[in-house]
């Protein structure tokens, strides 16, 4: 039900998913019209509905669509991760209900204070993981060093070629002298645990092909993740206007169509859609509301591959090791 398209982009987008892993069972849950309009009277045997009575609007209060609307079906989503009836969640609703919500039900992993958002930022080496994006606005060194951890084991299984992703922490500079004491004491703390620690990494490092992971607080992701966003519609949108200024731009423009649309295409937000709020006691996975039906889909591959790949477990091994060490 959630986004900014509603069921005429999540339902087409699961049953093209459902066509691509004929393995993996579907449970669309949201208002019976609505569901029964998209899914029509064809659709795959993997698929199956489950009625909610409610939705979480985008313009809900978390503590409100928390307490008010138990039977919405972002809620009966995550009810059915806690009991096991599925693997994972999808949503491109309210990102604080669906936080607020996913915390409340699913609780932490053994070993995880704040859950953090992740996601894929591209870069010069195909793209970058990033978290936080926004789920804490402070953090303290310890989070910071739990995020390393959470990021370092996404990173490795969801890629598959990186057995140690190459972690850096953002920061000002990448001298060890640089940034506050929240940053230094982290610091200290993951040259000390067995991951890839590379050190400070700065801004531009996000985008290069120097680093896997990036952590930071949800503050500062989430101020950097919106400046990427506006730089890259700023960019594309004086392209356009420098394009079609005159007619001879207009003729260049013809000649350099295929390297543009390469362009275009390596940059597309669809590509990189599915953000995972990381740590909980269950897989969350975050599509961006105004996502198409690609967008959404890539959203469900995510889940899909943390759900084969057991991440909660496998972060929860990780942090016990760490906290053994």
């Amino acid at each position: 039900m959630s986004g900014d398209h509603g069921p005429s982009v999540s339902v087409p987008a699961a049953v093209a998913a459902a066509r691509e892993f004929s393995d993996v069972r579907f449970t669309l849950i949201g208002r019976q019209p609505d569901l029964e309009r998209e899914l029509g009277s064809a659709f795959p045997s993997n698929v199956s509905c489950l009625f909610a009575a409610d939705v979480v609007e985008m313009t809900d209060h978390p503590r409100e669509a928390l307490r008010r609307k138990k039977d919405s079906s972002m809620r009966r989503a995550i009810d059915l991760v806690k009991a096991n009836d599925a693997h994972a969640c999808v949503s491109a609703g309210n990102t604080g209900a669906l936080m607020a919500t996913a915390h409340f039900v699913l609780k932490m992993l053994p070993g995880v204070e704040r859950p953090a958002i992740v996601s894929l930022i591209p870069s010069r080496g195909g793209h970058t993981y990033m978290l936080d994006l926004g789920a804490n606005a402070s953090c303290t060194p310890v989070q910071l060093s739990q995020f390393a951890v959470m990021g370092s084991v996404l990173a490795a299984d969801l890629e598959g070629a990186h057995a140690r992703p190459r972690v850096g922490l953002l920061n000002i500079g990448e001298e060890e002298i640089k940034g506050n004491d929240i940053v230094q004491a982290a610091h200290n703390l993951l040259t000390a645990i067995d991951i890839n620690y590379v050190g400070f990494v700065e801004g531009h490092d996000i985008f290069s092909d120097k680093v896997d992971v990036v952590v930071t607080d949800g503050f500062t992701g989430n101020v950097a993740l919106k400046v990427m966003e506006g730089a890259a519609r700023l960019i594309a949108d004086t392209m356009r206007e420098e394009f079609t200024r005159t007619t001879l731009r207009k003729l260049g423009a013809l000649a350099v169509k295929p390297v543009l649309n390469a362009l275009r295409a390596r940059l597309d937000p669809s590509r990189y859609n599915g953000a995972s709020m990381i740590g909980l006691n269950g897989i969350v996975i975050k599509s961006h509301g105004g996502t198409d039906l690609f967008g959404f889909q890539r959203a469900i591959e995510v889940a899909v591959l943390e759900a084969r790949n057991g991440v909660p477990a496998r972060i929860a091994q990780r942090l016990h090791a760490s906290r053994e060490a």
